[in-house]
Parts: C-alpha cells; sequence; structure tokens
C-alpha cells in the first residue's frame, strides 16, 4: 500500500504543479535554478552543476565547491466551479512546504570531477474538502528525493561529458471518500514508499569565447510501488491491510540550452521537453480482483484508468549580470506546456499552461563563500473541462504558485 500511494500521490502531485514544470515535475532546485526559472543548463557557475549540467563541473575553479539552500513552496487554493450544479463546487487546501537542497563537486583530478546532489524532482500536495471533489481526491500527497551521483570527463578545452545515476526515493498518502446511492461509503486509504533508479547524460561545447552550447538528458524511471492497501464500502471494510501494487512513470526529459556572456550580462535560452507520453494508463494491481470482492470497489479502485498524457515543452530565458564585483544580479521567465488532456483531468492534478516569472540575485562575501536569495511566481491558466461524473465538468482558476529559496554556496 505504501508503494501504491506513492504513485496515486504522484498523480496528484500533477495538481500542485504551479510551481514547477508541467505535471508532478519540480526543476526548481537551487538558488540559481530559481532565479532564472530554470533556464540553467549551459551556464551552471556554482556546485548544482553536478545536478543541472554536470559537464560544466569541468570549468569550476579548482578545489571543493558545495551549496546548501531551502526552498518555501506556497501553492494557492484552487478554485472549482462546476459548470451543472453549484453543490458541486469547492476549493482545494492551501500549501506550504520547505524543502532543502544539497549539491557538492570535487577538484579536478585527471580531467576527472566527482559530483553529489541531493534534490526533490517531484511532489507536493493536493487536499480537497468539498465532497464532489472528495469523491476521487479527498488527499494525494507525494514527496521524493533524488540522490544523483555524477562524474564528468574534461575531452579538451572546448568540450566536456558527464554521466551519473538517479536513485530516486519515494513516499506518499492517497485518500478517497465516495457515498454511491444506496449502497453507502466507499473509502480507499493508501500509503507507501519505493526506491528505483535511472540515469543523466551530458554535455557541454564551448566552440567560441563566451559562447555556451549545452545538452542533458534524464532518463524516464519508473516508480513501481507496491506494498498494502485498506479498502472499504458500504460501511464494511472489505480488504484489509493486503497487498497492492501500481507503476507511473517519472518521465524522461531533454533539455537544450545556448548561453552567451556580452561583457557583464548572462543570456541563456533553454529548451526542456519532457515525455510525458510515457504515462498513458493508472492500473492499481491486488492480490485478488477487486470485481471478485464488490463489482463497484472494481470499477472505483482496480479497473486501469486512462491517462494519455502527451509530450510537453517548456521555453526559458534568463538573464545573469553582473553589478559589481560582489553582487549579481538575475531574472527569468518561462512559458510552460501542460501534458494532460481534457478527457482525463481530474481534481487530482487539474494541471494547465503557465508563465513563470523569477528574480534573484547573489552577494559575495569573501573568495570562498556567496549567499543568495531568490523568487519565482507561477501563474497558472484558468482551464474549463466538460466531464461526466465523477471527473470534473467545470473551470479550474486562481491556480498558482510561490517559490522562494534562500542559499549559501562555499568553495574550500
Amino acid at each position: 500500500m505504501k508503494k501504491e500511494i506513492a504513485v496515486v500521490a504522484l498523480t496528484g502531485i500533477l495538481a500542485a504543479g504551479p510551481a514547477f514544470a508541467s505535471g508532478y515535475r519540480i526543476p526548481e532546485q537551487s538558488t540559481n535554478s530559481v532565479a532564472l526559472s530554470n533556464a540553467y543548463v549551459a551556464n551552471t557557475p556554482g556546485a548544482d552543476a553536478s545536478y543541472y549540467n554536470p559537464a560544466n563541473m569541468s570549468w569550476l575553479e579548482d578545489g571543493w565547491h558545495s551549496e546548501f539552500s531551502l526552498t518555501y513552496i506556497n501553492l494557492a487554493s484552487i478554485d472549482y466551479t462546476d459548470s451543472n450544479s453549484s453543490a458541486r463546487n469547492g476549493g482545494s487546501r492551501t500549501e506550504n512546504f520547505a524543502l532543502p537542497e544539497f549539491h557538492l563537486v570535487s577538484p579536478l583530478y585527471n580531467n576527472l570531477r566527482f559530483g553529489l546532489s541531493l534534490v526533490y524532482p517531484y511532489g507536493l500536495s493536493k487536499r480537497w474538502e468539498a465532497s464532489y471533489p472528495r469523491m476521487t481526491s479527498e488527499e494525494f500527497t507525494l514527496k521524493t528525493y533524488e540522490l544523483s551521483p555524477s562524474l564528468s570527463y574534461q575531452v579538451n578545452s572546448k568540450l566536456s561529458v558527464a554521466a551519473g545515476v538517479r536513485a530516486i526515493y519515494s513516499e506518499g498518502k492517497v485518500k478517497s471518500t465516495d457515498t454511491i446511492g444506496t449502497i453507502g461509503l466507499a473509502k480507499r486509504d493508501l500509503e507507501g514508499t519505493a526506491t528505483d533508479y535511472g540515469y543523466n547524460l551530458a554535455v557541454t561545447c564551448k566552440p567560441i569565447n563566451n559562447l555556451s552550447l549545452a545538452a542533458t538528458y534524464r532518463s524516464k524511471v519508473d516508480l513501481e510501488i507496491e506494498g498494502d492497501a485498506t479498502l472499504g464500502i458500504g460501511g464494511a471494510t472489505v480488504y484489509n491491510d493486503r497487498y497492492a501494487e501500481v507503476m507511473v512513470p517519472a518521465p524522461a526529459v531533454l533539455s537544450l540550452a545556448a548561453a552567451y556572456t556580452f561583457d557583464k550580462t548572462t543570456v541563456e535560452f533553454t529548451y526542456d521537453k519532457t515525455y510525458w507520453s510515457a504515462y498513458d494508463k493508472l492500473d492499481f494491481n491486488y492480490d485478488v480482483s477487486l470485481l471478485s470482492i464488490h463489482p463497484t470497489l472494481y470499477a472505483l479502485f482496480d479497473a486501469p484508468g486512462a491517462k494519455n498524457w502527451s509530450n510537453s515543452d517548456a521555453y526559458r530565458i534568463g538573464l545573469t549580470h553582473k553589478c559589481t564585483d560582489t553582487l549579481t544580479a538575475m531574472a527569468g521567465f518561462a512559458i510552460d506546456k501542460n501534458p494532460i488532456p481534457d478527457g482525463t483531468l481530474g481534481f487530482e492534478l487539474p494541471d494547465s499552461d503557465a508563465k513563470i516569472y523569477s528574480i534573484g540575485a547573489r552577494y559575495q562575501v569573501n573568495d570562498r563563500l556567496q549567499v543568495g536569495a531568490a523568487y519565482l511566481y507561477d501563474d497558472k491558466e484558468s482551464r474549463t473541462v466538460a466531464n461526466s461524473v465523477p471527473k470534473p465538468g467545470g473551470s479550474f482558476d486562481n491556480s498558482a504558485a510561490h517559490l522562494l529559496n534562500i542559499g549559501l554556496q562555499y568553495r574550500f
């Protein structure tokens, strides 16, 4: 159950997408990435290069580089207005989170460098209290922790390559409550964990002075969640603390970027493609078919659910300007497309297209220490769908997120 829930939670995280990329991906994992709206692949001057582009570790100053940052995330309440009945209207709960991130890069050894990052690439939460949304999405919560060791190799003064491992640990919770005619209450309560693996690849080329071209690829990781589940119908528990499993993809991501430095200003353009087409269905499995227990229970919690997501694109631009010898300012903007078709949109994942705005700054305290802060605002478009019960058939409005990061970079 524990792992099963993590997957469902993963799906629900989609609903929490406002501060991040489409779906349940969270690209921003450092001060610089928040400040630049994640236009942060070709030009990564800090220890967070170990996560965003490990090939760039080759060009950091020699010595150890480290970064510790803390991100505060506020997800605004989403308003749902039903097209057919005002009794179905409701709002999601406001969510608040604090996520620490850590990055480390070793000194250069025979053109090789080692990097290590601890980040949170997917997750967050969506909870509904109104009776209609609660039918399918009383609570969806997902937390993921990714440990990413990587190794870079500097081929020559113009080319560097890198590869790494993705180790993702997930934990989550899912609850839903539905009242079905004369049958009565149907409930689901899942909670669990999972550990799964993938890989990273990166390359950076500097064909001329001041120009950096880069590409990174994060592999798909199938979150194969299994554990136990408790299900009830008609006021009775009919499946108590028994085996359940499900798989949800953490999709592959391809990033292409170019950065050019004009005197004191660096401009970066980044294009992301997230391969959400890997998410074609959500299918829970148990140690017996729920159809043999109760046909309604099967329809609610066992029948495969179509998702049919599409690959999504994001377009990002970031500006970094060295104001003085000690102060650096940053700003970013992004257009982020969502992957979810109208027909499979649910209360657990009411995602929509977004525009992202961000600012930030770094201050050089001394030769070894920098401090920084950044703010990002993710503005999701309103979205209207026309689905039948129990899916939403109405409009989602006021979906937005605020993200504040403070960080410390230290070289030793």
